[in-house]
């Protein structure tokens, strides 16, 4: 039987008809809601399935449906207590909707949408706010990932949500609509896109407010990456933000939270570069899966190539005399040299070659091995290891690969090169924040060049050490900082640090935070004045970026080497339960929560088969994939219906998934 309308590759219906997004910016935050629109149009009822992507550094923070003209608001909860409460609602006949972080990586998410009857529309709706990046040209960047690439799985490792990936090849079956609004206390200038807009227009005569919509007839089929640019973006700013009055004395959201953003400006004395110096060691991801294409369009670039001339203006861009080795991997690696190898002419003629040689036909995308075998060489005296990683970011243990750079940090400095369209933003930006690095993604050629040069800017740069924070406020308020301690900082680079507010003395005072720390072994301090009034209409998007950044630093911790050798189960069992504290009060999503809706207004018997739909996301070519599929066992049951807990099929060892 040949079904029609909107179908996945393995010829089922797709429930998901269309996307809608709105963005608002902020400054330089943004606040995105996305709005999602399931029909049954089958004959019997339907759970479907949804695996997509969002930013790594994301605090999903609402999470609803509405159907007709009522509308469920899902609570946060505790992962597991969730899913039995999602299992209970629909095996009764009652509609539920449940939305979860992947365990595995951070930029991973399942909505589960349960129970859906004949004919039926649900609209669910997913808020959540995100840093927007400095590039290279000053911009500022927002990408919407549209693209969820399926994960390379090594073999023994556990895939979890993202052996459930489901994608498409060609545009995905749903549209996308999507208007951006932006609000900024600087002038804008512009707003560029790799997608068709409508022209932008100016809402106040002083351009610092302004909206944009992409063009009609969008097909959700490639990342949508927004470029905005102000006037005089470089400027230290802060902004305090009012806490809720109703929440817990003890919680983050009861007290004001100030966001600070810097952008350290190092003394001439103290920048002169590292001239001769470094060991620059060069990581190319070689897996089948780099010979995909960028993107979609018609001129395109192999994903391989567009890695090897990055590559390529680096190695021709390197200070003489300075050491260097260029290693590539797949399920297996190897380097160019047995170890590295002083830089001088002959030896980049002979690297420069075997760089046009390289193909990406190395199998699956095992980083941690490469990783583990370059750390293990000894470092070169008076030469700082930097590390130049090149992948699309297809893993599936973006975790472990994390805390093995993390564990390194202190002998090396780790800059990454996200390539095409779908790479994990989790793993790139992780590699770099782990490794005090800088991240880059490369989606294109004409925004390469300035990336790469400013990623080996940095490089050049000497290290920053001993850094500190230091508030200066009135009598009787304290700041407690929020943030990770600083382990980088680079010239004109933002830097954001998040703190409580703690007092009744928060008038129209003014505070400082000065940051110290020392380069080339000469004291440096930079400042920032503010007003500690809190803002009162910010959505509490400050607060809930500043529970984000607490809850990945505690599951970080909870992950340590320290925690896994001990075994300390009843102090990982009081991490975790802070975890989904935290989680909860915030409203801000975790690995350890999710979130629960259920409409206790629909139950009923639900007679035959629940159908499950898995609706698929672009994967670009899947030309290594053809021929991997998943087994699924058919749902068959009578009288109530109950949905099993499916936990997905687990891969064959080594292979990608493709459910």
């Amino acid at each position: 039987m040949v079904n029609c309308g909107l179908l996945t590759g393995l010829n089922e219906p797709v429930p998901l008809k269309s996307i809608s997004v709105e963005v608002r910016v902020q400054d330089h935050v943004a606040s995105v809601s996305s709005t999602l629109q399931y029909v049954n149009e089958e004959q019997r009822p339907l759970e479907a399935l949804f695996v997509f992507p969002l930013p790594a550094d994301a605090a999903v923070c609402h999470f609803s449906a509405k159907i007709g003209e009522q509308e469920i608001v899902a609570e946060l909860q505790d992962k597991e207590t969730a899913k039995d409460q999602y299992d209970d609602a629909v095996s009764s006949g009652q509609q539920a909707f449940l939305l979860e972080e992947s365990a595995k990586s951070p930029d991973v998410f399942k909505l589960s949408v349960g129970c859906l009857l004949p004919g039926q529309n649900a609209a669910v709706t997913i808020i959540y706010v995100t840093e927007l990046a400095v590039q290279a040209d000053q911009s500022l960047r927002f990408c919407l990932p549209a693209v969820l690439n399926p994960r390379y799985t090594p073999e023994g490792s556990d895939a979890g949500i993202v052996s459930e990936i489901s994608s498409v090849c060609g545009a995905a079956p749903y549209s996308l609509t999507l208007s951006v609004h932006v609000s900024s206390p600087k002038p804008i200038s512009k707003l560029e896109s790799n997608c068709t807009l409508d022209p932008l227009v100016f809402l106040r005569s002083d351009h610092t407010q302004a909206t944009v919509n992409l063009s009609p007839g969008h097909m959700f089929d490639r990342d949508v990456e927004l470029f905005l640019y102000y006037q005089d973006t470089h400027q230290p700013s802060a902004v305090v933000e009012a806490g809720v009055a109703t929440a817990p004395s003890d919680s983050l959201m009861r007290n004001p939270v100030v966001m600070i953003s810097l952008y350290p400006e190092f003394p001439e004395e103290g920048m002169s570069s590292m001239a001769n110096q470094g060991e620059f060691v060069f990581v190319m991801d070689r897996s089948g899966s780099m010979d995909w294409t960028m993107h979609r369009g018609k001129e395109a670039q192999h994903r391989i190539e567009s890695a090897k001339d990055t590559l390529l203006l680096l190695l021709k861009s390197l200070p003489m005399g300075c050491y260097f080795n260029i290693y590539g991997f797949g399920s297996r690696f190897e380097s160019f040299f047995p170890k590295s190898v002083e830089y001088n002419q002959d030896k980049m003629d002979q690297a420069l070659k075997k760089v046009k040689e390289m193909r990406a036909d190395m199998g699956g995308t095992e980083i941690l091995q490469p990783l583990a075998h370059i750390y293990s060489q000894p470092c070169i005296p008076e030469h700082p290891r930097q590390l130049f990683i090149f992948t699309d970011g297809e893993v599936g243990n973006t975790k472990e690969v994390l805390d093995l750079v993390k564990s390194h940090a202190r002998s090396h400095r780790c800059f990454s090169f996200g390539i095409g369209e779908g790479a994990s933003t989790a793993l790139i930006t992780g590699l770099a924040r782990e490794g005090s690095g800088h991240a880059q993604f490369i989606t294109g050629s004409e925004r390469m060049q300035p990336k790469v040069m400013e990623s080996l800017r940095f490089a050049l740069q000497p290290i920053v050490s001993n850094i500190s924070v230091d508030w200066t406020l009135p009598e009787r308020v304290t700041a407690e900082t929020i943030s990770p301690p600083i382990d980088v900082l680079f010239q004109g680079q933002r830097t954001l640090i998040y703190a409580q507010l703690k007092g009744k003395n928060l008038g129209g005072s003014e505070g400082s935070v000065t940051v110290k720390y020392n380069l080339n072994s000469q004291p440096v301090t930079n400042q920032l004045h503010f007003c500690i009034k809190p803002t009162e209409e910010t959505g509490l998007v400050v607060h809930r970026l500043a529970a984000r950044t607490m809850i990945r630093s505690l599951e970080q911790k909870e992950r340590s080497p320290d925690f896994t050798r001990k075994k300390i189960k009843r102090t990982l069992a009081k991490l975790r339960k802070t975890i989904v504290k935290l989680s909860v009060q915030a409203g801000v999503s975790s690995v350890h929560t999710a979130f629960i809706g259920i409409n206790k207004d629909t139950k009923q018997t639900v007679k035959g088969p629940l159908q499950r739909r898995r609706v698929p996301t672009y994967a670009g070519r899947m030309r290594e994939l053809s021929g991997y599929s998943i087994p699924r066992a058919p749902l068959r049951m009578s009288g109530p219906l109950r949905a099993p807990r499916m936990r997905g099929s687990l891969p064959s060892p080594g292979k990608f998934t493709l459910v």
